[in-house]
């Protein structure tokens, strides 16, 4: 019994630890700040959006160097709306997309899957006609070669078919009538989170960031 409490004591010691270090890095290195590049003719306007816990990249549908509606078509989305003129991506666990609506449908087994690494990925595409700057919505003018670089990371975040295209997934858990799901890379993780991802875009066009960061709060502190 004795050896059975030492092992317990030892086990959530350092889990403890473990919890206590990993916070620490990530206030750590969040805090510390990826300088923007230095451009002229930023003529393209980008925007960061997040709900409260989750960043998405938003960009322009159509531009001279892509029509995003190709890749993610306005027909996966419940009720197809092409006068927007916005198209916002988010990089996520798959099983907390599509299984977890709000915070009181989450599932241990879903966040232990997530944390640890054991589920896929998913890309979230929403459609919009337009957003307006706040606290949760800001602006940044990128230059076009910045914008080659942030279409080549977007692009490179979903799986493809055989045949090169975006692989659509059929679900009934969308959050509204203009976004849908895609199968994407990688692997959600406590050390590879959603807003990682997004701050990883932003590195990859140039902007503002954090050194590294699984949070929302610490990317649109760089915004203020």
């Amino acid at each position: 019994m004795k050896k059975v409490i030492k092992i317990s004591f030892r086990v959530l010691l350092s889990l403890i630890i473990f919890i206590g270090l990993y916070i620490l890095t990530a206030f750590t290195l969040s805090k510390i700040t990826v300088p923007a590049e230095k451009s002229l003719n930023g003529d393209i306007d980008i925007y960061i959006l997040t709900n409260g816990v989750h960043t998405d990249i938003v960009v322009p549908i159509k531009s001279r160097q892509i029509d995003w509606s190709k890749q993610v078509s306005f027909s996966n989305t419940i009720r197809p709306d092409t006068t927007a003129s916005l198209v916002a991506f988010g990089w996520g666990d798959k099983g907390f997309y599509l299984n977890t609506p709000t915070w009181a449908d989450l599932k241990f087994s879903v966040a232990f899957k997530a944390a640890f690494a054991l589920s896929t990925s998913a890309i979230h595409t929403t459609f919009y006609k337009h957003l307006s700057e706040s606290s949760s919505c800001k602006k940044i003018k990128i230059n076009n070669e910045q914008y080659a670089r942030l279409i080549a990371y977007i692009q490179n975040s979903f799986q493809q078919s055989a045949n090169g295209n975006t692989i659509n997934i059929r679900t009934n858990a969308n959050y509204g009538d203009t976004d849908a799901f895609y199968e994407a890379k990688r692997k959600y993780s406590l050390f590879y989170t959603c807003n990682t991802w997004a701050n990883n875009a932003l590195k990859a066009c140039g902007q503002r960031a954090c050194l590294w960061t699984p949070m929302d709060k610490p990317i649109f502190d760089k915004y203020r």
